[in-house]
C-alpha cells in the first residue's frame, strides 16, 4: 500500500474512502436508498434527453441547453455514486492514487461546466423575455453550440487546475479520506505539507468559476425582472416568471452547496457535515433537476404524454 522513495519517505499509492458508516446494516440500508436515488436521477435525466431529442417542438435553444444540463447531471452523478454503492457493500473501500485524481478531474469538469451552463441558460431567458422578436436571430444554432463549447472548455480548464495543484502536494500518510468520493478539499487535507497556498488558489478559482457566474446570472435576472414588470397583463407576467422559476431553483440548490464546500479553508471543515452537503449538490440536485423542470414545464409534460399515449395533447 506504500511506495518508498529514494529519501526513505513513504508515499501514498491508494486512498481509503471512509464513506458514511462502518456498520453493515446501516450500509445495506444506505445502499438501497442511494441506489434508488441514482437510478431515478439517471432515468429522469435520460427521459428528458429522450423527449427533447424525439419531439421536434422541443428543438429550441432553451431545450437544447436543458438537454446538455441533463447530460451533465447524469455524468457527474455517475462519476461518484456507482463507486460509493460498491463500497457500501464491499469490504474494501480503496481507490487507487491515479483513480482518485481521475475521479476528481471528471467530477470537477462536469460540475464546473454546469456552473458555466447555468449562465448560458440565464442568458437564454434574458434574450427570450427582453428581446423576444430577435430570439432566434440572437440565439441561432451556431451561437448555441459555441456557448456550449465554451462552457465545456471552462469546465475542463478549471477542473485541471483544481486537480493539478492538489496533485502537486506530497501525500505520505494517513491515506484515509473522510468522504464517499475523492473531493478536492477532503483529499487536500491529508497532504503532509503546508496547503495554505493551494487553498488560496482554490478559493481564487472558486471565485472565478463560482461567484462570477452567479454575478452574471444575477445581472441577467435584474434585467429580466425589469422587463417582466413592464408587461401589462397579469397572465403575461406570471408566464414570464414561470419560465425563470425552474432555472432559479436549480441554480440556488447547486451554487449554495458547492460554494459552501469550496470557499472555506481546511481548518473550518466538518467532515460529516461536508459529506452531507456534497451528497446534496452531487446526488440530490441531479435528482431534483428533472423533477423541477418537468413538473413546471408544460412542453415537457406534453411531450411525455404524447410519447406514452401516442395522442396529441393541447394546453
Amino acid at each position: 500500500m506504500w511506495l518508498i522513495s529514494e529519501q526513505n519517505q513513504s508515499w501514498v499509492s491508494e486512498f481509503i474512502l471512509i464513506g458514511f458508516s462502518s456498520d453493515p446494516t446501516t450500509n445495506s440500508i444506505l445502499f438501497i436508498v442511494f441506489l434508488l436515488i441514482y437510478l431515478c436521477s439517471v432515468m429522469g435525466n435520460g427521459l428528458i434527453i429522450m423527449l427533447i431529442c424525439l419531439d421536434t417542438q422541443l428543438h429550441t435553444p432553451m431545450y437544447f441547453f436543458l438537454c446538455i444540463l441533463a447530460l451533465l447531471d447524469m455524468g457527474y452523478v455517475t462519476t461518484t455514486m456507482p463507486q460509493m454503492l460498491v463500497h457500501l457493500l464491499a469490504h474494501s473501500q480503496t481507490i487507487s492514487y491515479a483513480g482518485c485524481w481521475l475521479q476528481m478531474f471528471v467530477f470537477g469538469t462536469m460540475a464546473t461546466t454546469e456552473c458555466a451552463l447555468f449562465v448560458v441558460m440565464a442568458y437564454d431567458r434574458y434574450v427570450a423575455i427582453c428581446h423576444p422578436l430577435h430570439y432566434t436571430v440572437i440565439l441561432n444554432w451556431r451561437v448555441c453550440i459555441s456557448l456550449t463549447a465554451v462552457s465545456w472548455v471552462c469546465g475542463f480548464v478549471s477542473a485541471f487546475l483544481h486537480t493539478f495543484f492538489p496533485m502537486s502536494l506530497s501525500y505520505c500518510g494517513p491515506n484515509k479520506v473522510n468522504h464517499y468520493f475523492c473531493e478536492g478539499p477532503s483529499v487536500r487535507s491529508l497532504a503532509c505539507v503546508d496547503t495554505h497556498f493551494i487553498e488560496m488558489v482554490d478559493q481564487i478559482l472558486t471565485i472565478l468559476m463560482g461567484l462570477t457566474p452567479v454575478s452574471l446570472i444575477g445581472a441577467s435576472y435584474v434585467r429580466i425582472v425589469k422587463a417582466i414588470l413592464k408587461i401589462k397583463s397579469t397572465q403575461g407576467r406570471c408566464k414570464a416568471f414561470s419560465t425563470c422559476a425552474s432555472h432559479l431553483t436549480v441554480v440556488t440548490f447547486f451554487y449554495g452547496a458547492g460554494t459552501y464546500i469550496y470557499m472555506r479553508p481546511n481548518s473550518s471543515y466538518s467532515h460529516e457535515r461536508d459529506k452531507q452537503i456534497s451528497l446534496f449538490y452531487n446526488a440530490f440536485t441531479a435528482l431534483l433537476n428533472p423533477l423541477v423542470y418537468s413538473l413546471r414545464n408544460k412542453d415537457i409534460k406534453r411531450a411525455f404524454l404524447m410519447m406514452v399515449g401516442h395522442v396529441r395533447v393541447d394546453y
